[in-house]
């Protein structure tokens, strides 16, 4: 017998969904659609969501699409301490703009990339995250080397954490290793997984939650497998990691946004187009995303 999943002990735990942001053919933003999807998700079994971070195409929203969407996630959540919304920006001072006014908003946390403007020193991210801090709500790292070219590394995140600085990490670099490092030169910093295609790995390794993509198209399903893999229930959870990782590592490709979309709509979901420069998936892509959506669909995983 395995022991149930952890009690949810802060808004930063459970199964958070990285919010796709449902966009018109003219690509406004359709917030109505949005604020139903939030509720949805909800209602499916999320824990809360992210507005606003890469999935939610932050990058291309203008200053009032950005703040609308936040106010809007915190509104249809029903509970700002359910929502976690994205604070990325090129300066220090956009940062901590942006967490103020999702504390303006009634948001429970915030995440927070390195300075992705450059690559930044240590000196730097630490004094990036000082500031962000100031702005009153507990801040979530993000860890995501690939596009930031800045590694929040284990001994460089329990310096952040010393510092006060953050209260947890969401970990996308996709070495499990670094779970067990982090846990030992950190120990009261709270591990989130950050990439859908290495939840069961650092769940086992001792995740507290999940900031999720694929949750968007299939929330019930991946509710049972987060539930199931932090329990340490393998009999339920490998079988249901081994039929969804076909569309779970989509998370971690360059088209990410674009595959998870065209899962929600064939999910029946709001995911609609994308903003430029991304562009539509290729066809061979379409084709794979389509096929192994539709697999899972047939299977009863929704």
């Amino acid at each position: 017998m395995t022991s149930a999943a952890p009690r949810r002990l802060h808004p930063w735990h459970g199964i958070l969904v990285a919010t796709a942001l449902p966009l018109r053919s003219d690509l406004s933003v359709d917030f109505t659609s949005y604020a139903q999807h939030v509720r949805w998700l909800i209602d499916s079994g999320s824990d809360g969501v992210v507005p606003n971070g890469s999935l939610g195409e932050y990058q291309t929203l203008s200053d009032e699409e950005r703040a609308r969407v936040v106010r809007t996630a915190v509104e249809a959540a029903g509970d700002g301490g359910r929502v976690m919304a994205g604070v990325a920006a090129y300066g220090s001072a956009q940062s901590r703009r942006w967490a103020e006014q999702a504390a303006d908003a009634g948001a429970g946390s915030v995440l927070l990339l390195p300075p992705n403007a450059y690559r930044a020193d240590e000196r730097s991210v630490r004094a990036h995250y000082a500031e962000v801090a100031k702005a009153g709500l507990p801040v979530v790292a993000y860890n995501n080397p690939y596009d930031t070219k800045v590694d929040l590394t284990p001994a460089l995140l329990a310096r952040l954490h010393a510092d006060g600085s953050i209260v947890a990490v969401k970990e996308f670099s996709g070495d499990v290793r670094r779970a067990y490092e982090i846990a030992e030169l950190a120990p009261e910093l709270d591990l989130l997984a950050g990439a859908d295609d290495v939840l069961l790995e650092l769940a086992l390794a001792g995740a507290v939650g999940w900031i999720a993509g694929y949750p968007n198209a299939l929330p019930a399903a991946c509710a049972q497998l987060y539930h199931a893999a932090v329990a340490g229930d393998l009999a339920t959870a490998r079988p249901l990691y081994r039929a969804l990782h076909p569309l779970l590592r989509w998370d971690s490709k360059t088209e990410f946004i674009q595959a998870i979309k065209l899962s929600m709509d064939l999910a029946g979901r709001p995911g609609g187009p994308v903003r430029p420069p991304r562009q539509p998936l290729t066809a061979e892509q379409d084709a794979v995303v389509r096929a192994a959506t539709e697999k899972a669909l047939a299977e009863g995983h929704k």
